[in-house]
């Protein structure tokens, strides 16, 4: 996923605010996620479990990336959009239903672990963190397909 993004950050960083924006929140999760999941560069050696804290700080940064996106950028995406031809608005229309489903799973994972009193919960973590993986992955690419949108036709 890093790998993926440091290619969408030379393909489109610089060349509007807000793609920018958005790849650095993008960045910012990522190193989250990778660091809570003990994954490279940030591999935990010691093969203890997060602290909840951890996971809850996680879980506000995921809730704030997925909010920003449907509160924020895609209006924005959707609107520039509109202003510019119907099929490109018709092609954004599009992706943001596919968007939706991993805005779904992002936030049943939120709830799951931030609602949880019992530390228990954090022994589900790793296979949780997998299923959100997945579901971010195919966000990401979604959304590259609405950042080529704005880059190619609005900046």
């Amino acid at each position: 996923m890093l790998t993926k993004l440091e290619k969408a950050e030379k393909r489109w960083g610089g060349a509007n605010k807000l793609i920018d924006q958005w790849l650095t929140h993008r960045r910012k999760l990522l190193v989250k996620y990778f660091k809570l999941a003990g994954l490279a560069p940030n591999r935990n050696t010691d093969k203890t479990l997060p602290s909840i804290e951890d996971v809850k700080d996680f879980c506000a940064q995921l809730v704030d990336y997925v909010s920003e996106g449907h509160f924020e950028v895609y209006d924005k995406v959707v609107s520039a959009c509109a202003k510019h031809g119907q099929e490109s608005k018709a092609t954004a229309q599009t992706l943001l239903p596919k968007i939706s489903e991993s805005t779904d799973i992002a936030l049943d994972f939120n709830d799951k672990y931030t609602e949880s009193e019992n530390d228990e919960i954090l022994y589900h973590l790793d296979k949780d963190l997998a299923q959100l993986a997945q579901a971010m992955e195919t966000r990401f690419e979604f959304e590259d397909e609405l950042i080529e949108i704005l880059h190619s036709r609005y900046s």
